[in-house]
């Protein structure tokens, strides 16, 4: 579906995105990453708005600068808002079909169909000067999808979506997964990509920190400690329980005094002992947390990595 091979751009003196490589096929991704972390440059290099510096850049076999037959495969919904008030949500898809070639009443059904799919059908008549934020992205999404495209690039779909607008909306997208098609979903929040996909490309000033699967970027970090916090009756005490088990990489008081923390590379050996420790001290455990399983957890502990905090 994507290949990118070696892929730097520059803007002037500044980097875009630098050296990445990688190989997609056919499937879902979560592009992801905080602001200014080179997603829009990436998102502009596939979608043949930008021309790589160096490297080269290939959508479905060839390359999508200035290539009609490439970009008439890709559906896009921009982060940008629609600035169209005196057009109706109608008009305006049907009106971006004509442009890829639907002509009459096919393109106004076919309109119509894809305005009712994303919840837009009783509304689909009004002027987009009337829409809510969260219609607009709703009618951004009907035009990227309504060409039938094989490659769906969507950048930040979700923003001012309230969480039934957010459900409605994957829901569309699971659909769209199931059909077989691609499909790239650009977001700086985590639990936006983890609602449609498991996949995801992780990227940082410029660069590609990892991709693939949970459990795949989890096998990158099984060497990096995980952090549990402990928060009890007696933390000092517990520390000395723990200094010296082999299991255990530092432990350390935090600063209200009030909690335990322990770094560890193996914690299901820390969560099978403790509550003999503490059993045998009499100390209370008031609250236990560790870094969770989402990707937010994940993204945190390659950054470390990325900036040698590791």
């Amino acid at each position: 579906m994507l290949e990118l091979e070696a892929v730097t751009k520059l803007y002037g003196s500044v980097i875009g995105v630098n050296d990445i490589s990688l190989t997609l096929s056919r499937g879902a991704f979560g592009l992801v990453g905080p602001n200014g972390s080179g997603k829009s440059t990436m998102l502009n290099l596939i979608t043949g708005q930008l021309r790589p510096t160096i490297g080269r850049v290939r959508v479905l076999g060839e390359s999508p600068w200035n290539n009609a037959n490439v970009l008439r495969q890709i559906g896009m919904c921009p982060e940008q808002d629609v600035l169209y008030p005196n057009v109706t949500g109608l008009e305006w898809v049907r009106y971006l079909l004509e442009l890829r070639g639907w002509r009459g009443q096919a393109a106004t059904v076919r309109a119509t169909e894809m305005l009712e799919l994303v919840g837009l059908g009783a509304a689909m008549q009004r002027r987009m000067g009337g829409y809510s934020r969260g219609m607009r992205q709703r009618a951004k999404l009907a035009q990227a999808i309504a060409h039938d495209p094989q490659l769906l690039i969507l950048d930040e779909p979700f923003n001012g979506l309230d969480p039934v607008g957010r459900h409605a909306i994957a829901d569309v997208l699971h659909q769209w997964i199931a059909k077989g098609r691609g499909l790239i979903l650009a977001s700086h929040v985590l639990h936006e990509v983890e609602s449609v996909t498991d996949s995801f490309l992780l990227i940082c000033h410029g660069r590609l920190l990892a991709s693939g699967s949970i459990p795949e970027v989890k096998s990158l970090l099984a060497e990096v400690p995980n952090e549990i916090s402990v928060r009890c009756d007696r933390p000092h005490e517990l520390a000395c329980l723990l200094v010296g088990e082999k299991t255990v990489d530092s432990v350390r008081i935090d600063d209200d005094g009030a909690a335990l923390l322990l770094s560890t590379r193996n914690p299901a050996v820390i969560f099978a002992r403790l509550p003999e420790w503490i059993s045998e001290a009499g100390i209370r455990v008031h609250e236990m947390r560790c870094a969770d399983d989402s990707l937010h957890s994940l993204f945190h502990s390659l950054l470390q990595i990325h900036r040698g905090h590791v």
